[in-house]
Formats: C-alpha cells, sequence, structure tokens
C-alpha cells in the first residue's frame, strides 16, 4: 500500500441554488364542506397537498399532525397541480466510511498498513477511489480504538506494537473469557452450542483461505457468539474490542500468522463445540485453556 507524509486536505465543498414552489393554504371553507360531505381526514388531506402545504411544509416542518414527508415533491406528469414523491437517493456517506473502515482494519490484521509509517487521506482515498473525507473520518475511528495515532499536517500513523503488548492484550481476554465458557459450558444446553456450528465451520474455511483478514472476521464472530450466550452485551462489547486489537501484528512482523495457524485455531472451535455439545466439563476446561493461554505463547496472537 502507498504511503505518503503529505497533508490531507478535505474536499472543498460546493453550493446549488434550488427553487422552492411557495403553496398556497386552503380556506376555511374548503375544510368545513369537506367536513360537512363527510369525506375522510386523509382524503381532505390529500386534497390539501393538492392545493399546496402551508409555508411550514415548504421548511421541512411538521404540520397538520402528519409525518413529515419523506422528501421535496415535483408536479407529477399526469395530475397538473397535484405532486408525486420525488424517489429517494440513498445516502452513501456511512456506507463508504464503514466501507473503507473495514478495509482499513483488514490491511492492519494482514500488515499491509504497516507499523510506524504515516498514511495522508488524500492518497488512501485515491487508492480507494473515494474522497479523503470518509478516509479521514473511518482513520479517526482507528484512532479511538488505538490502532494509529493523528500526525498534525501529515497523516495517520499505524502504532508499533512489541510481543509484550501483545501478550498482555492477550491475558486480558484470557481474563475476561476464560472464565464466562467455563461457566457456560455448566450453563448452556447442548442445542444451544450446536447452533453455532456453522460459525465453527465458518472459520474452518476461512482459515483454509489462508487469509489473515477472513480469517480474523470470522473468528470474532464466533467469540462474539459464545460470550452472547452470557446476555451481557458490555461483556461482549469491552471483549470484542481487545479481540480486534490483539489481531494486529507486532511491530517487525513481516505478516500476520500463516494458513497453518489459522487452521489450527479453527480446528480448535470445532474441538470445543464438541466436547460442550457432549457435556464434558474435564474437556471443555483443557481446550479452553489451550486456546487461549497457547495463543498467548505465539506472538501474532490473531487466533484466540
Amino acid at each position: 500500500m502507498k504511503h505518503s507524509a503529505q497533508g490531507a486536505a478535505g474536499p472543498g465543498a460546493g453550493t446549488a441554488a434550488a427553487a422552492v414552489r411557495i403553496p398556497v393554504q386552503p380556506s376555511a371553507a374548503d375544510v368545513a364542506r369537506d367536513r360537512d360531505r363527510g369525506e375522510s381526514q386523509s382524503r381532505a388531506r390529500g386534497r390539501m397537498r393538492g392545493a399546496g402545504e402551508p409555508d411550514g411544509a415548504a421548511r421541512g416542518e411538521h404540520t397538520h399532525g402528519e409525518p413529515p414527508a419523506p422528501g421535496p415533491s415535483v408536479p407529477g406528469p399526469s395530475a397538473p397541480g397535484h405532486s408525486t414523491p420525488r424517489p429517494r437517493t440513498p445516502v452513501q456517506r456511512s456506507s463508504v466510511r464503514g466501507q473503507v473502515l473495514d478495509a482499513l482494519r483488514a490491511a492492519l490484521v494482514t500488515g499491509e498498513l504497516r507499523p510506524g509509517e504515516v498514511y495522508s487521506a488524500p492518497v488512501l482515498g485515491e487508492r480507494f477511489g473515494v474522497s479523503a473525507t470518509p478516509v479521514r473520518e473511518a482513520m479517526q475511528q482507528l484512532a479511538l480504538e488505538g490502532a494509529v495515532e493523528v500526525i498534525p499536517n501529515r497523516g495517520f500513523r499505524v502504532v508499533e506494537r512489541g510481543d509484550r503488548e501483545l501478550a498482555e492484550l492477550a491475558e486480558v481476554r484470557a481474563l475476561i473469557e476464560v472464565p464466562v465458557w467455563l461457566r457456560l459450558a455448566r450453563t448452556v444446553p447442548a442445542e444451544r452450542w450446536a447452533e453455532l456450528r456453522p460459525l465453527a465451520e465458518a472459520t474452518a474455511r476461512a482459515a483454509s483461505s489462508g487469509c489473515p483478514a477472513t480469517y480474523a472476521e470470522a473468528d470474532r464472530a464466533f467469540h462474539r457468539a459464545v460470550l452472547a450466550l452470557a446476555g451481557n452485551e458490555e461483556l461482549v462489547r469491552i471483549a470484542g474490542d481487545v479481540h480486534r486489537r490483539a489481531q494486529w501484528p507486532p511491530a517487525g512482523s513481516p505478516t500476520a500468522r500463516g494458513r497453518a495457524d489459522l487452521v489450527a485455531d479453527a480446528h480448535e472451535h470445532t474441538a470445543l463445540l464438541d466436547a460442550l455439545i457432549a457435556g464434558d466439563p474435564d474437556a471443555v476446561r483443557a481446550l479452553v485453556g489451550q486456546h487461549f493461554t497457547g495463543a498467548r505463547q505465539d506472538s501474532g496472537v490473531l487466533g484466540l
């Protein structure tokens, strides 16, 4: 991935002028006639919209006790004086930001975004074919997660992590998750564990692909589903954050873990489910310990 120490300036925003049609307020006599004739309130509203909304509607305000209109309207071609809703244009900004964020997270896991390097939003935007704005917003999120740090007038530097920090993250994960796994092993019925089989199989397929980013996502999904059985949303959120941070390779590591290591980790998921479904607490305890403490000995710490 290209990187640059150039400043990141967002694109300027243009302005556009649009004509606003000033509607006419229906008369009280019209409303009274509608009421006297027993017409429904919705029909009366329809006629009022045909004649024109009050000024509040032109400003997007809530009028006549109705829900706000979904969007601006234009005169319909077949009914002069009446309006038809203009098709909504989906707002893509948040979607683009999310896609860029996912891509940057994957690049962190694979080592494509190298620890210690500075990357500018405009250069990354060119890579993704988007403006610098969604890239900058995604990088700000990564800064909150501790993956990068902001370098004023230059861009974002990928945080360098040593083996000790990754080992500490792995220890925190073990302290959080191992007791929960062992408690769930005693309380969750076998059929609930069986429902997680597709997620375990997904980690195996992801591991076989050899793509660290694909495996990282499948691995988090499996662990998230297990922890969700505890019914504690804060637990899921905090453990997921630590898990994601533990998946970034350390400084000096050429790549994340290889395919063989990923396959071995995925196999542990399947073995754990088999023991949980069989109700074998001794096997569960041994496998959980292996799954966490074994990964702590690996500087990559990807497959916890």
